[in-house]
């Protein structure tokens, strides 16, 4: 049962009153009447409902209701009384006909009911002839409050390409007129703007997808959500709220080379680890969907080799091991990109990878001519005349164009006086004989030098050893001294 039917109902109060022996020594009539009274067992109040609309200026009061007791005759022998909240500052009563007013406005929002106590008393005996009663007066509302939304502005995240009818956030209103009260509080939302990506549900507030979404589209949308009382009918009031709704990244997409065909050169020269170019692949993605990483496939990864940058997402391409222009001039190498997270839920949509061709130039260097061995050994007799033959040394220009080269001895004050080198074939020979007993060894180095570039040189070491004859006489030495005892004995040593 509901407040309304409550105050709908007739509250009956039943009150017996006691034979008080005060009372007989009143007059005949008083105790004829009194006697009358008690055998009137049933008694009460009867009044309507009683309700006080809200905002409503009394000009100069408004009537709310009446109490009336079931013993008023309407002969002005009972005196009404209101007591309780509000009473005579914004409730009155007239006394005779029990009739309410109201003299102030009232505001449901501050106060929504008032308890009061109401009295009948007769006005000859001074005596009550109901008991007091309490009873409420209810202020009802009116539509005077606009929906609010006290959590806005709202901000929301989902990840993109998410199904639709996926729930994207909730926004909630609040009014502050009375919820049970007819529709002033009931409120529906829709959707202003954020179609056809987005649908609210008009009686909870439930932000939806309508579509799936691309990030790499859109990644933020901007939706106003209307909230709008009294069902939307004509009259309501409306509130608006923004959610702004940002698309999260998922790696929904595969790295692309930026170009198909890259071209580079390296040098012959370079040495192991020259970074030789670059190669930049490019995905949607951000963050670590968009990480990726780079390869070399085939036989040239002996030769070449790649990294990623992990701040720039480049493909650096190194030089793995030295190339020859004289042997392979031309490289043509496959690298390849893949993300290195993948999600599995779009497998089926791969493969999250892509390849591109290198195009890798050897240039010519100028190159220094090159020993047929680092380290020369020869051998030579001791006691050999001048001009003796040693040994020979061979060097020659490994470029195209074979430069003719120059040999000569990398000299020290003692070398110069043993050795020389014919400048044009490398021929080593003696300059005076040599004495194994001296020296057994000789190390000398020479160069060999482009007679078209003289800045061109290269080193190698010749390791001389001095063979020994017989050259030498048995020689004593020049005296011996040596001590005899005396009264040896023949014989003796």
């Amino acid at each position: 049962m509901n407040y309304y039917t409550l105050l709908s109902l007739v509250l009956t109060l039943v009150q017996i009153w006691p034979c008080a022996p005060s009372m007989q020594k009143q007059s005949t009539k008083n105790t004829d009447q009194f006697f009358t009274t008690v055998r009137r067992v049933k008694r009460g109040w009867m009044w309507e409902p009683l309700f006080a609309t809200e905002e409503q200026t009394p000009t100069p009061r408004l009537y709310v209701g009446q109490l009336k007791s079931d013993l008023d005759k309407q002969d002005g022998n009972l005196q009404y009384v209101l007591t309780g909240e509000g009473a005579g500052s914004i409730f009155t009563i007239d006394e005779y006909d029990g009739k309410i007013y109201v003299i102030q406005k009232l505001d449901r929002e501050k106060k929504p009911f008032y308890t009061l106590r109401a009295q009948a008393i007769n006005r000859n005996t001074h005596l009550p002839v109901e008991p007091e009663s309490e009873f409420i007066i209810k202020v009802r509302d009116v539509n005077d409050h606009e929906p609010q939304f006290l959590d806005g502005p709202y901000v929301a995240t989902i990840p993109e390409m998410s199904p639709e009818g996926t729930s994207v956030t909730q926004v909630t209103a609040t009014d502050g007129d009375d919820p049970s009260y007819g529709n002033s509080a009931r409120l529906l939302y829709s959707l202003i703007q954020g179609q056809p990506y987005f649908s609210v549900e008009p009686k909870t507030g439930v932000i939806r997808m309508s579509s799936q979404m691309d990030r790499e589209t859109k990644e933020q949308y901007l939706v106003i959500i209307q909230a709008k009382d009294m069902v939307g009918q004509a009259g309501a009031f409306s509130a608006t709220a923004t959610v702004t709704i940002n698309l999260s990244d998922i790696n929904d997409n595969a790295p692309k080379f930026q170009q198909r065909l890259y071209y580079m050169s390296v040098s012959e020269e370079a040495p192991v680890g020259t970074t030789i170019g670059k190669v930049m692949a490019e995905d949607s993605d951000i963050g670590e969907n968009a990480a990726m990483n780079y390869f070399i496939e085939g036989d040239s990864a002996d030769v070449f080799d790649i990294i990623t940058n992990n701040e720039t997402q480049e493909g650096i391409v190194l030089l793995k091991k030295r190339v020859d222009y004289e042997s392979k001039r031309r490289y043509s190498v496959r690298a390849k990109v893949v993300n290195r997270y993948i999600d599995e839920r779009f497998l089926e949509d791969g493969p999250f990878e892509d390849t591109t061709i290198v195009k890798i130039n050897v240039e010519d260097a100028d190159e220094p001519p090159v020993f047929t061995s680092e380290n020369y050994v020869m051998e030579i007799a001791e006691g050999a005349v001048s001009g003796s033959l040693v040994g020979v040394v061979t060097a020659r220009d490994p470029d195209n164009d074979d430069s003719p080269v120059r040999y000569s001895i990398v000299r020290g004050t003692y070398l110069k006086r043993l050795f020389s080198i014919n400048e044009h074939n490398g021929t080593i020979t003696t300059t005076k004989p040599l004495d194994r007993e001296i020296a057994a060894w000789h190390n000398i180095t020479v160069t060999a030098t482009e007679t078209r570039n003289p800045e061109k040189i290269s080193e190698a070491n010749v390791y001389i050893q001095v063979l020994n004859v017989n050259d030498h006489a048995p020689e004593f030495p020049k005296y011996y001294e040596t001590f005899v005892c005396e009264n040896t004995f023949s014989g003796q040593v």
